[in-house]
């Protein structure tokens, strides 16, 4: 079995990264506002688990909406950063370069938040595993941490603040903006964990 990990290089996909330690890890430049922070991000928690970064590119820049788009959200956007069918598309594209790299499973970092949208719930993962289980080459698709909270998912990984700082959790460009969800809960994270100021 090879494991790979979609890894936008955020607090959740390091943490999850950091634990599991796959030997492939994804990342997938989708036109996004902050693609170039969580390639750079990425980048490093794939050297530091050992895993061979993969990067995946596809302007899909055109389909977004809301904070990771650079426009407004669309009214029925059940959180800002919201972009249609996003991890369904990031498991499609993603999923099209883990076939031909063999792998036979692969992991997303969604956790208990995440289910503010459908494709972060658990139903949404039986789906879209069943979906590409279905297809040549059987990949499955795994949400280990969808029951945690990304600070249990932190602690159980026992990731190192230091390789944590790398993290890039902003939705609205390549440098923390401090102002946006990501910002914000990676900051309340953080301070839960090992106090204010980290």
């Amino acid at each position: 079995m090879m494991r790979a990990i979609l890894l936008s290089g955020g607090i959740d996909s390091s943490s999850l990264a950091w634990l599991l330690r796959p030997e492939v890890a994804y990342t997938v430049d989708y036109g996004h506002a902050a693609a170039e922070g969580e390639i750079r991000a990425a980048g490093a928690i794939a050297d530091a688990v050992g895993a061979r970064h993969v990067l995946i590119r596809a302007d899909c820049s055109a389909l977004g909406t809301g904070d990771l788009a650079g426009t407004e959200p669309l009214p029925l956007a059940p959180v800002p950063e919201w972009w249609p069918f996003r991890n369904q598309l990031l498991v499609t594209l993603a999923g099209m370069r883990a076939v031909g790299d063999g792998v036979t499973e692969l992991l997303v970092a969604s956790v208990r938040s995440d289910s503010q949208h459908m494709d972060g719930t658990a139903a949404f993962f039986v789906a879209i595993d069943s979906l590409t289980a279905l297809q040549e080459g059987a990949l499955r698709v795994r949400a280990p941490a969808l029951h945690m909270t990304t600070a249990e998912l932190v602690r159980e990984s026992r990731i190192p603040p230091d390789i944590l700082a790398w993290a890039h959790s902003c939705h609205t460009g390549p440098y923390a903006c401090g102002r946006c969800r990501g910002c914000n809960k990676h900051r309340e994270v953080t301070a839960e964990l090992w106090g204010e100021g980290y």
